[in-house]
Formats: structure tokens, C-alpha cells, sequence
């Protein structure tokens, strides 16, 4: 019964076209900071954030209300200020990573 199951699982991998391919080109695109400051999440952009080098899209995060977040703007590099969150980055676990930072 379990085979049974596991093959059902591959064979709708593959039909869907899920795969390793498609998870490894995940999180490759790459910003500078330029680029980064455009994705504000004001007047209908995405919102994404920077810490550490990696992006990550905070667009429908609740707590980012139009771009921003306790004072802090989308569009930036957070890397110097996260640490002074209640959360500090333990909260990035649940963001999607949309790229790098490149300088």
C-alpha cells in the first residue's frame, strides 16, 4: 500500500513538472540595491527585504502594511537593524527568499 502511495506521489511530481530543477533556480535572482529599493511594497509593488545577503519577499506579510513595518521601510537592507527587533531574524524562517544582495 505504501508503494502503491509513493509511486501516485512521483508520478504527480512529475506529471505537475515539480522536480529538483525547479526548487534550485528558487531564490537566484540577484539585486542591487538600487533594484532593491524598488520593491517598496508601495503603490502596488512587491515588498522585499534584505539581511545578510540573502531577499526576501515580505508582500503579504500582515505585519508590512503598505511597505513598511515598526518605522522600518521595504526596499532595504535590514541587515544593520534586525537585531534590534523582538524577533531578530528568527522570523526570516518563514519568508520566501527571493535572491541575493549584490553590492
Amino acid at each position: 500500500m505504501k508503494l502503491k502511495k509513493l509511486v501516485w506521489v512521483v508520478s504527480l511530481v512529475m506529471i505537475l513538472g515539480i522536480g529538483l530543477t525547479s526548487c534550485s533556480t528558487a531564490g537566484t535572482e540577484k539585486f542591487t540595491v538600487a533594484q532593491l529599493a524598488t520593491y517598496d511594497g508601495k503603490n502596488g509593488n512587491k515588498a522585499y527585504i534584505a539581511v545578510s545577503g540573502k531577499v526576501y519577499d515580505v508582500t503579504n506579510v500582515g505585519e508590512w502594511n503598505n511597505g513598511s513595518h515598526q518605522g522600518v521601510s521595504a526596499g532595504m537592507d535590514l541587515t544593520q537593524v534586525i537585531g534590534d527587533a523582538p524577533h531578530g531574524k528568527l522570523v526570516l524562517d518563514n519568508l520566501k527568499i527571493v535572491g541575493t544582495l549584490t553590492k
